[in-house]
């Protein structure tokens, strides 16, 4: 099983593919994560926020694994803990299909695209940058496998 992060977004600095780079490989081969970074939509001033969106969500489409459990990310999800999400994973381990995280561009994710995520998910009640969303959240994935395997990562 992978768990894909597609990301809407530019290239990011040094420091957010450094810290990226970190947690995904301290994960195991059976449980890697990958990056899949979407093109963002060119935004000028006869583009609305919809118009934006629909053209990032056929990328966003074209870029989902095959079966993969969708879990969105959006600031009106669930505010899980770290061990709801530890709690969570290996369930989706035996499940045996990938877990695609999505996160939206600059005007979020179309409601298509959330529609279709068996879980919205809120990384944070803070507004964050979208590079530091995927460092927050493949180390939470990080700590959540090190939880499941009572690795000393996690001190609760």
């Amino acid at each position: 099983m992978k768990l894909v992060i597609l990301a809407v977004g530019h290239k990011m600095p040094d420091w957010i593919t450094n810290g990226f780079d970190e947690y995904a490989k301290r994960m195991p081969p059976e449980l890697r994560i990958e990056l899949k970074e979407i093109k963002p939509e060119q935004r000028s001033s006869g583009r609305n926020a919809e118009s934006v969106m629909a053209a990032e969500k056929q990328r966003i489409e074209a870029a989902l694994p095959k079966n993969a459990r969708i879990v969105a990310l959006d600031e009106r999800g669930r505010d899980w803990t770290t061990m709801q999400l530890a709690q969570a994973l290996p369930g989706w381990q035996q499940d045996g299909r990938d877990v695609a995280f999505v996160i939206g561009g600059a005007d979020g994710l179309h409601p298509d695209v959330k529609s279709r995520a068996e879980l919205l998910l809120r990384v944070s009640s803070l507004t964050l940058p979208h590079g530091m969303v995927r460092v927050l959240l493949a180390e939470q994935l990080y700590r959540a496998w090190s939880i499941t395997q009572n690795h000393p990562y996690h001190r609760a």
